[in-house]
């Protein structure tokens, strides 16, 4: 089999959660990997659908959002790129362009090795003991952050001269 037949990537059951994708052969830097596809749906349709954490004994979707208005639901027509698992120190990352979601190595990547990128969920609100277990981290990287939401940003301490 050329390498021109052969897959970039492929499903398999993962370590991190579920399934997983792993590169099939290498992939470059720089290089677009898989577009996230599927449904597109309104914040309407996403409520109606009952995609609510509260329901949820960990953060478990195939969910990406486009915009504040709309969301690819991956559920529904989507790719294998909705078996990408988060890392806190991934090696891809989502690109966006003109409303579709492209995943790209941000390294090299050789074959057999799992596709990560940082979730980076944003959370409303003050986290409680029940938001830190639902969007617990399972990366096991050594810059682990214990969560995959986006981290908050620190404040700058101001000093008086």
């Amino acid at each position: 089999m050329s390498l021109i037949n052969k897959p970039l990537i492929r499903v398999k059951k993962s370590i991190i959660q579920g399934r997983g994708v792993f590169a099939a052969r290498r992939i470059r830097k720089g290089q677009r990997v898989i577009e996230y596809t599927g449904e597109i749906i309104d914040q309407a349709e996403e409520d109606r659908r009952g995609y609510d954490d509260s329901a949820m004994s960990r953060h478990h979707t195939f969910l990406f959002k486009i915009d504040d208005e709309y969301t690819i639901d991956a559920t529904h027509r989507g790719s294998i790129a909705r078996y990408i698992n988060h890392s806190c120190d991934p090696n891809c990352e989502a690109v966006w362009e003109d409303s579709r979601i492209f995943i790209e190595a941000i390294r090299n990547i050789q074959p057999g090795v799992e596709l990560c990128y940082d979730y980076a969920f944003e959370h409303e609100g003050r986290l409680t003991e029940e938001d830190k277990a639902l969007y617990f981290c399972r990366c096991g990287s050594k810059k682990c952050r214990g969560t995959i939401l986006k981290p908050k940003r620190r404040r700058k301490k101001h000093r008086n001269k």
